[in-house]
């Protein structure tokens, strides 16, 4: 199978969860995909019921139906850039890791799902250490939040010292050519402030803090944004700098739905021109 496409137009693959609110997983890849210019294709995980409050159920995709979606997508139109999200269990996790490496992925970017920013554990122990083993050294980037970035390393993260040695532990342990540990989870001034390191040098993102509760998909977000500018040919630590920006703009615009934790305004451009149409009148 070729992984590349022939078509002009860039394209990009998410291989992730559902999320019925519509606030992350593939939903908010998609969003992103549309709002770089890139088009958005996807393999679909699982299945959740939930909203801004709670998750209700989840479902798992047969893992023959999670294959055959990437195998569709790649045979025909082709992609430019792939980003995993949660691929839930150990069967989906190496059956997508057994997809990638044959398809020689030179742009995939991991948001290694384990850990939510709540500190919950969102997969088994098996199918962490399948990720770390079969998935994530195939990645050009992988972006765990705090708690993600303790399970990788080791460490206990209470301060941008330990964010920098968790990414260089995860760098040499797991083979991936950059990792970004996001500060989403972090206390005080820490809180958004990411690392990256590339096994030669570090490097702090830092932006302005944005007071908001609505951030669900920020993670998701951020993942997809940085395939989509990898997708449109920009260098690594380019597309993480534009992501970035990226997210915290769409936060500045999140969206106050529903009872609990709102999304992100992905499609921020529309929101300011209806602000600004609403303050004329």
């Amino acid at each position: 199978m070729n992984a590349n496409s022939s078509s002009r137009i860039p394209v990009a693959l998410t291989i992730a969860g559902s999320d019925s609110g519509g606030g992350a997983g593939i939903q908010s890849d998609l969003r992103t995909f549309a709002f770089h210019c890139v088009h958005g294709t996807s393999a679909i995980t699982c299945i959740t019921a939930q909203n801004t409050v709670e998750v209700r159920r989840v479902d798992a995709m047969p893992t023959e139906a999670v294959v055959a979606q990437i195998q569709a997508v790649v045979e025909d139109i082709g992609v430019q850039a792939v980003k995993t999200g949660m691929l839930l269990n150990q069967e989906i996790i190496s059956a997508v890791a057994q997809q990638l490496e044959a398809l020689q992925i030179a742009n995939l970017v991991v948001d290694p799902v384990m850990v939510s920013r709540t500190g919950a554990q969102l997969i088994d122990d098996q199918a962490v250490s399948t990720l770390c083993h079969a998935l994530i050294p195939q990645a050009a980037i992988i972006t765990p939040n705090r708690y993600e970035a303790e399970i990788l390393s080791g460490l206990e993260i209470d301060s941008l010292e330990k964010m920098r040695l968790a990414a260089q532990i995860i760098h040499q342990n797991l083979g991936t050519k950059a990792v970004l540990v996001k500060g989403g989870g972090m206390q005080g001034n820490l809180r958004g402030v990411d690392i990256w390191f590339d096994g030669q040098r570090w490097e702090t993102l830092t932006t302005k803090q944005v007071d908001t509760k609505n951030t669900h998909g920020t993670g998701c977000t951020l993942s997809a944004a940085i395939a989509a500018n990898l997708a449109l040919g920009k260098d690594l630590w380019s597309a993480v700098q534009q992501a970035k920006q990226y997210v915290t703009t769409a936060l500045t615009y999140s969206l106050n739905i529903g009872k609990g934790q709102g999304p992100v305004g992905h499609f921020f451009p529309l929101l300011q021109n209806s602000a600004e149409k609403d303050n004329s009148l």
